[in-house]
């Protein structure tokens, strides 16, 4: 049982942070639901449900939230739940009887966990937007890049993930443990935009001591330094040197037989294009397996760059299963590990609606009123086959 076993979650579904959060306090052993919305079109998904994987490890109920019944179900649910999770723009769950206030009227102890791009107010907290747009507002996408090229899109891991889905995670423990002392709940306004700002703590620490600047490519942990970058090998592949600390750099040298004269560390800004370059030739000498087996384990600082297929085959990898196979799926493994109360996938990802009936047993429901509610169409069910959760 993980660290979160006995606590009891509704998640109201979403896309991006919200579904990342649900995985996580799902995967630390919480009780969590999600509340999907019945489609006109059906129950199904952008992609084949197997493969949607940030909805795995927990069960699903699809409910008409437009309707007055729906809503009063989901109600019930909150009066028995320690958080709830949301993340629609900003007076959607108000308008649906859902808002932190409705909440709280019923289940004063309740955490209620909001995550946005822009925040619950300001200016733009009404505008749409991505994980791309928040970050380019806090330093951090401007910072990501190299020399003489605009801006690199870091996926959406800095925004939705980093910024969004961990904070709220963070938010929601943290006021649940608050709420077993005080008996009070309250509201977690976890901002994509305040998420990936503190995020870049350290790198504006570097700026505000003139460590670094705002120009790319010309800093420690931006591609500007020789010893702190990206490499290709001879067989188009690549590699990471990340040896900063002058012990791990020497070493370096000495295991890619380079003279330290030729290649100092601690040089002027200009000198540096001239270092990598002289870097970049020795690299392209050899394969990627080549330095692996020179440079990997050592106190270089070193690792293969692996693509997604590579990386869950990768020795130290499978030994600490960092990565697993669910209903056919590879996939990231549950993180982070504990030595007592275990975190892991408690599930494949389930359809919307296809734990309707099970779910709202479990969590005081009565048959007849669950079979009422289908047949008037308050609640749905999905008919896809799903391996329901904690059943890996």
């Amino acid at each position: 049982m993980g660290p979160l076993a006995g606590y009891k979650v509704v998640e109201l579904a979403g896309i991006g942070p919200g579904p990342m959060c649900g995985m996580l306090l799902a995967e630390l052993g919480a009780d969590v639901v999600t509340i999907d919305r019945i489609q006109a079109s059906g129950l199904g998904v952008g992609m084949p449900a197997k493969f949607n994987l940030l909805r795995r490890s927990r069960r699903s109920i699809a409910v008409d939230l437009k309707n007055p019944e729906g809503q009063a179900l989901v109600m019930r649910l909150v009066e028995q739940a320690d958080a709830l999770i949301e993340g629609f723009r900003p007076g959607v769950a108000e308008r649906l009887g859902l808002g932190p206030e409705d909440c709280a009227a019923r289940n004063p102890r309740l955490v209620y966990g909001r995550v946005t791009g822009w925040g619950q107010d300001g200016p733009l907290s009404q505008a749409a937007g991505h994980d791309l747009n928040y970050i380019a507002l806090t330093g951090a996408l401007h910072s990501i890049g190299r020399q003489g090229q605009p801006p690199t899109p870091p996926l959406n891991l800095v925004g939705d993930f980093g910024g969004g889905a961990l904070y709220l995670a963070l938010g929601v423990v943290a006021a649940m443990l608050e709420a077993k002392d005080s008996g009070q709940g309250q509201t977690v306004d976890a901002a994509m935009i305040d998420g990936a700002s503190s995020l870049m703590t350290a790198a504006y620490a570097l700026h505000a001591a003139g460590v670094s600047n705002n120009r790319r490519g010309e800093n420690i942990l931006d591609s500007g330094s020789h010893f702190y970058e990206v490499y290709e090998t001879s067989d188009g592949k690549f590699i990471s040197i990340a040896a900063i600390e002058t012990k791990f750099y020497a070493e370096l040298l000495e295991r890619t037989e380079i003279a330290a004269d030729s290649l100092p560390q601690n040089v002027d800004r200009s000198e540096r294009p001239a270092l990598k370059a002289r870097l970049a030739e020795v690299i392209k000498t050899k394969t990627r397996d080549e330095w692996c087996d020179i440079l990997e384990g050592t106190d270089c600082c070193f690792a293969p760059v692996l693509d997604m297929d590579e990386a869950a085959d990768h020795p130290h990898n499978r030994e600490r299963s960092t990565f697993t196979e669910v209903d056919g799926v590879v996939q990231p493994n549950a993180a982070p590990r504990f030595s007592r109360t275990t975190a892991r996938i408690m599930g494949p990802p389930a359809m919307p609606g296809a734990q309707t009936e099970a779910a709202l047993a479990d969590w005081g429901i009565a048959e007849a009123e669950i079979e009422s509610l289908l047949a008037s169409g308050v609640i749905g069910r999905s008919h896809e086959s799903q391996a329901p959760a904690g059943k890996v």
